[in-house]
């Protein structure tokens, strides 16, 4: 006899339910959540046909483990899996989301959600270290400005040192003295490490064929051809406009009967791809001043439609050059 497998996963424990080929369940039980744990568990069941996790932060690591033990697991949509399973079940408990998975590989209704490789993750690991770590000093400058302000201390324009040289002669000041030395300390540290993330993140670009690709188009720096190449697997897309839809940058829309709208971009899915090349594609749109063929056709739909519309075209041509390998020309 078949069976099937559904997977709640949680930080510590996993939630594991096993339904037969007519949708009986044989059994229900806890278990640690790691791969060999649980390879170990369906390994006392018998003959899996097939197995349903839900994606989010930890099935990566639990889908490559298991799949390397021989386990035929598939991570679905969260948010379709959440749907349905709320369907089946009123209340939502870790039991009942692990009785509504296994339905879902029984009987094949679910959309099968691409599980990033490892280096995929890590490199995008990477980047979202650097993109938080460039914010850091910002925030702390300005709170070091505002300290300055509170005791009636103007420390004027400018960046970095000279703007540091200026404030830490606030430091005379009756109980600033330990804070801005702190302060200033702390964001010397986090400069430091600024300057490390980001000559690891270059050695990365320089070691990826993918980014070195991507590099030689204007307004596309080491961030924006990391994250774009960190996609993993860009042949997966069958058309490259399905791309901006994964990314997140084409418009939501509502209908039902006589209502139909169409809003904002989504933002969804991978909202750090959508971010760096929506930015990638301002640059090459606002601040370029060369004419290639890529500029010329977000120009055009600009013209034709509007800005925020055009930024889409140039994400869309880059997922084609990486898919097909194609060489940018100016």
């Amino acid at each position: 006899m078949k069976y099937y497998v559904g997977l709640d996963l949680s930080m510590d424990s996993m939630r594991v339910c096993i339904v037969d080929e007519n949708g009986g369940k044989v059994a229900s039980m806890k278990v640690e959540s790691a791969p060999d744990q649980i390879a170990g568990a369906l390994d006392r069941v018998g003959d899996i046909e097939g197995a349903v996790i839900e994606s989010g932060r930890m099935p990566a690591a639990i889908c490559h483990g298991l799949r390397a033990s021989g386990v035929p697991v598939v991570c679905i949509g969260a948010r379709q899996a959440h749907q349905n399973v709320k369907a089946l079940k009123v209340n939502k408990t870790d039991p009942h989301d692990a009785a509504g998975l296994p339905q879902f590989a029984r009987t094949g209704f679910y959309k099968e959600v691409h599980v990033k490789s490892t280096a995929a993750h890590g490199a995008r690991c990477v980047i979202a270290m650097c993109s938080h770590l460039v914010e850091a000093p910002l925030r702390l400058k300005n709170t070091i400005r505002g300290i300055c302000a509170t005791f009636r201390f103007k420390p004027g324009p400018g960046q970095d040192m000279s703007l540091i040289d200026r404030v830490m002669t606030a430091a005379d000041i009756p109980g600033t003295r330990q804070r801005i030395t702190a302060l200033v300390a702390t964001r010397a540290g986090v400069v430091e490490q600024i300057r490390q993330r980001d000559r690891a993140l270059l050695e990365f670009a320089h070691q990826s064929s993918a980014c070195r690709q991507l590099m030689i188009i204007p307004g596309v720096g080491v961030q924006t051809s990391a994250a774009s190449a960190a996609m993993d697997q860009a042949d997966r897309f069958r058309q490259s406009r399905t791309v901006d839809a994964h990314i997140g940058l084409v418009p939501g829309r509502h209908q039902s009967g006589e209502i139909d709208w169409t809003g904002r971009i989504t933002r969804q899915d991978d909202s750090m791809v959508c971010k760096l090349l929506y930015e990638a594609a301002n640059s090459i749109l606002t601040r370029n001043r060369d004419n290639f063929a890529l500029a010329t056709r977000a120009q055009k739909v600009a013209k034709r439609r509007d800005l925020r519309k055009a930024r889409v075209a140039p994400a869309v041509i880059k997922h084609a050059m990486l898919r097909d390998g194609a060489v940018f020309e100016a």
